[in-house]
């Protein structure tokens, strides 16, 4: 961003509540401090006795007297917080918080507290917006349970970048899809061709030493209906979600899904082959679902009972075409058809790494004593699902069935 030049501490800390950014070099032309000593430079000018609190009472009439130059839900959450002190101080770390757009879980309580002394228009009765604005609150409204960090995003959202993890895997599964119903001369069902397990993507038991089949697995699909509903799941649910929650969480929600199912199959069903992106996608879904049922209430989505019976009712359909397709006489005996654990692999990911992510909107994960728990959990996992890959197979005298 460019320097806003300033006659006045006071102006230059308005400036930094409206843009919740990294100043420039200050008007008196000094060389640039690092961050936290800008900060403390500035929080220095209105705590002359270096007690480490200011007064909430002045930094709320500042905001106030510059109100007209604040964008009008950003100045709503300045406003809850200076409100939340009961005490009239603000900390330095609340201060430093606030100034850098770092919402720690201090800052988030004192903005929830704040905002109940609020009596303002709800985002979604505010009128005249166009459909952009319009989307971004429609995402905004399905996916995060709290008013005041609906105001926020839909304040901060650029659309730069744009979603583009999911969008990007989506076109990628469903081109290998094409290309392969065009080499194997078949869309439905592509599975039964004698053909399909020989394609170096496809997670196989006797193959499970090319450790990139764990992940590569995603971009081959049983077929048509299987590739289908798991494209839809993905755009309507994993795009808003990485609109709101960004692309490094959400891919890192996904892939742990994805590595989580055919870790799980290797484990619970050791001689059937692996396809699908189901382990990703219903990590994705498993969690929204389970933030939505956490936070009843406070969701405010359209039809949130219907919606969430229907997406119950089509995770559950294509869960019983996987275990019917497992069971069914393969057309390539003796390897079974695909197994339909990683599904239950993705909807544990869901609900223990993915409902922290998504409970947690611009959080640090770091801070949350559960992320840590969980993350415990899944390396424990891998770890166990790794040695048992190497010893297990061995020590079962396990008959599994010859590569393709």
């Amino acid at each position: 961003m460019g320097e806003h030049p300033s006659p006045g501490p006071a102006v230059a800390a308005c400036a930094e509540a409206e843009r919740i950014e990294e100043l420039g070099p200050e008007a008196d032309e000094r060389p640039p401090a690092a961050p936290e000593d800008h900060w403390k430079v500035l929080f220095d000018q209105f705590d002359p006795g270096n007690t480490g609190y200011i007064s909430a009472g002045k930094f709320r009439s500042l905001l106030e007297s510059h109100s007209s130059k604040l964008d009008p839900h950003k100045r709503e959450v300045l406003l809850a917080l200076a409100d939340s002190h009961a005490d009239g101080q603000i900390c330095y770390q609340d201060f430093v918080s606030l100034m850098s757009n770092k919402r720690s879980n201090s800052f988030r309580q004192a903005i929830l507290q704040g905002n109940r002394r609020l009596c303002s228009k709800a985002l979604l009765e505010e009128k005249g917006l166009n459909l952009s604005q319009r989307l971004i609150r429609h995402v905004a409204y399905e996916t995060l349970p709290r008013e005041i960090d609906r105001k926020w995003y839909y304040d901060s959202y650029t659309c730069c970048p744009p979603p583009w993890f999911m969008i990007t895997v989506t076109l990628l599964e469903v081109a290998f899809f094409l290309y392969n119903g065009v080499s194997l001369n078949q869309f439905v069902l592509q599975v039964t061709h004698p053909r399909y397990l020989k394609n170096s993507l496809v997670y196989h038991p006797q193959l499970r030493a090319q450790a990139w089949r764990y992940l590569t697995y995603i971009f081959m699909h049983a077929g048509i209906e299987h590739l289908g509903l798991n494209v839809v799941l993905q755009l309507l649910v994993g795009v808003p979600l990485e609109m709101v929650h960004g692309a490094t969480r959400i891919a890192l929600v996904y892939v742990a899904g994805v590595v989580a199912g055919s870790l799980a199959v290797s484990v619970a069903d050791m001689t059937a082959p692996v396809v699908g992106s189901s382990g990703g996608v219903y990590a994705l879904v498993s969690a929204h679902l389970a933030n939505i049922v956490m936070n009843w209430s406070g969701m405010k989505c359209q039809f949130k009972l219907l919606r969430m019976g229907v997406a119950l009712i089509c995770m559950s359909m294509e869960f019983g075409r996987a275990v019917w397709l497992r069971f069914h006489p393969s057309a390539y005996p003796p390897c079974p058809h695909p197994s339909f654990v990683a599904h239950l692999g993705g909807v544990a990911v869901g609900i223990t790494l993915g409902l922290v992510v998504l409970r947690n909107y611009e959080q640090r994960l770091q801070d949350q004593t559960l992320w840590w728990i969980f993350v415990a959990m899944y390396t424990i996992f891998v770890l166990f699902a790794v040695f048992w890959n190497i010893f297990a197979y061995t020590l079962l005298d396990l008959k599994l069935p010859p590569p393709p």
